[in-house]
């Protein structure tokens, strides 16, 4: 039996809870919890007020539900960087760097940044917030790169070791220099200042775990 289509009502409250989350998202990223209005959020979603709380109940829930969705696409978009590592036919520095250079990109781009932002000012009015970064958070991105790693491994691409490790280590080369380069993200990192930190990060990783003739 061919299961039926979403109606377009449904499509059209998709469509509305998904503006309402990236309009809230913006506003709060601008001006905090506190400082942030449902009619501001309204006006930055394109709907009614109403509609805002029809979706959402209060200010309380709105801020949960859009703190979980840009995490959910910040780590989406970090799992995605990780794609040339499986199967890719260029030598493995060469790719580790392509990652790493695409995993900087993204750990400076608005939304992180803001997100980051907003994790830390406001953990103590939200501390179920630390849910969302249990959920979403580095780990996640650890793990998924530990298995990549692991299976560089058993194709031996990468000498047998500990994956778990090797991708921690790694995500610490690439992020850890940025925060300092960046001054604590107030300073904009040029691409030539990324790609030079993505080619130091992957020549001191090479050197602890993989063939420096790779």
């Amino acid at each position: 039996m061919t299961p039926a289509r979403p109606s377009t009502t449904s499509h059209g409250r998709i469509d509305k809870r998904q503006a309402i989350l990236e309009g809230a998202f913006r506003v709060f990223a601008r001006q905090g919890y506190a400082q942030a209005c449902v009619q501001e959020i309204a006006n930055e979603a394109g709907v009614a007020k109403p509609t805002v709380y029809n979706h959402l109940t209060d200010k309380a829930t709105l801020f949960r539900h859009a703190l979980e969705a840009a995490a959910r696409t910040v780590l989406e978009e970090r799992l995605a960087a990780l794609g040339p590592l499986q199967g890719s036919a260029e030598g493995l520095r060469e790719t580790l760097t392509s990652v790493a250079y695409r995993l900087l990109q993204l750990h400076c781009d608005d939304r992180s940044c803001a997100l980051r932002r907003l994790l830390y000012s406001e953990i103590n009015k939200f501390p179920d917030s630390l849910d969302i970064v249990r959920q979403y958070g580095p780990h996640r991105l650890n793990e998924a790169l530990a298995d990549r790693l692991a299976r560089l491994m058993l194709a031996g691409r990468l000498p047998t070791g500990d994956p778990a490790r090797a991708a921690e280590q790694f995500i610490a080369l690439v992020v850890g220099p940025l925060e300092a380069r960046s001054e604590m993200g107030t300073r904009p990192i040029s691409g030539s200042e990324l790609r030079e930190l993505a080619e130091a990060a992957v020549r001191t990783f090479l050197l602890a775990f993989g063939d420096q003739h790779v």
